[in-house]
């Protein structure tokens, strides 16, 4: 595959003449933060964060999406028949997106992409967009991605893996698309051995600084019962307020409502991203809630990334290793530590 070096002078260059043929996403400073966003001008990409604040989840599952607009106006034509509401499903690029995001929509395709049931616009989504990955060379203090099966430079679910040094970017191409990209690029040269060894060696550094804080891999063996059982969920639900945090910012978390909006004679239907910590998630419509305690939905979030995940679909935690919901949790629950306690193999921080 195709490996070239681009100058950092160059890189808006070579991001500018994308944008040309594809609607292009990278990360933006808004305020103390940063989020993808679509670009208009390409000296906005700014790719000095360390990570964002929401997920890029959010390019291929919007937090609130349109699906279906109707009408329910006596005698109109179309009174009663829901019409799919136009959406953009043309190609794009995602331009510097972390490793452990971009391994996240590969986990939550088992959701949305099944051998029964396929989400059409999940579906385009992810078929238009071009995966230009920007590894860590410098992880935050709360990632563990090495402890989930990912890792700072892990290139499996990108296009293109991009590894920033003193002068430029090194931009690997990993799959046909990410090496048709990088094929009509004139900004780059291809990469030299000792612009390769110098990434090689970035790589390893990041990787060194992540040790594996707990072992996931004894879950696929320990009976549901003695886990759901454990006596430590009520110590872990203690502090938490369900407020739904973890699991907005989590990057394969994949819940969702569908609720109509109506004004007058005219009303829409409306995907919107839903929690399984909030009470009325499980609320039937009988008045019974199978979850109505909160140490039950605690435990329902973890019991799925690490165990109910694992037990179905056989290929790892539902968990990349971002860290999001350990820097943002506002009563500070860990979740590399109850992480730990499940698998009984815990060395994280405390």
């Amino acid at each position: 595959m195709l490996t070239i070096f681009v100058p950092k002078e160059k890189l808006p260059e070579m991001i500018g003449r994308i944008m040309d043929g594809a609607r292009v996403f990278a990360p933006v400073k808004e305020g103390d933060g940063y989020r993808f966003r679509l670009l208009d001008r390409p000296d906005k990409a700014d790719l000095t964060y360390q990570n964002t604040r929401l997920s890029p989840k959010e390019l291929i599952h919007p937090p609130a999406e349109a699906m279906f607009s109707y009408s329910l106006k006596k005698g109109d034509p179309k009174e009663g028949i829901l019409e799919e509401i136009p959406k953009a499903l043309g190609k794009r690029v995602v331009w510097g997106i972390r490793p452990c995001d971009a391994k996240a929509f590969q986990l939550v395709d088992i959701n949305f992409i099944t051998d029964q049931y396929v989400d059409p616009w999940w579906q385009k989504r992810r078929q238009a967009t071009v995966l230009v990955g920007l590894g860590c060379g410098k992880p935050c203090s709360t990632c563990f991605c090495t402890s989930v099966g990912t890792g700072p430079f892990d290139r499996s679910a990108l296009d293109v893996l991009m590894t920033e040094l003193a002068e430029g970017y090194v931009l690997e191409a990993v799959t046909e698309a990410g090496e048709a990209l990088l094929a009509e690029a004139p900004e780059g040269t291809p990469a030299s051995a000792s612009v390769l060894a110098e990434a090689q060696a970035v790589a390893e550094q990041a990787e060194k600084s992540l040790p594996r804080l707990f072992v996931p891999e004894p879950l696929k063996e320990k009976p549901m019962t003695e886990l759901f059982q454990a006596a430590f969920w009520d110590e872990v639900q203690f502090a938490c307020i369900n407020c739904g945090t973890c699991t907005f910012l989590c990057p394969t978390c994949w819940c969702f409502d569908i609720q109509d909006e109506v004004h007058q004679q005219e009303g829409v239907r409306l995907r919107l991203w839903d929690s399984c910590m909030f009470p009325l998630f499980t609320l039937h419509g009988s008045g019974h809630n199978p979850r109505n305690q909160k140490l039950q939905r605690v435990r329902q979030r973890f019991m799925h990334k690490f165990k109910y995940y694992v037990d179905k679909y056989g290929n790892g935690p539902a968990c990349v290793g971002c860290g999001r919901c350990v820097q943002y949790c506002p009563v500070n629950i860990d979740i590399r530590r109850v992480a730990g306690m499940m698998t009984a193999s815990c060395v994280c921080p405390t």
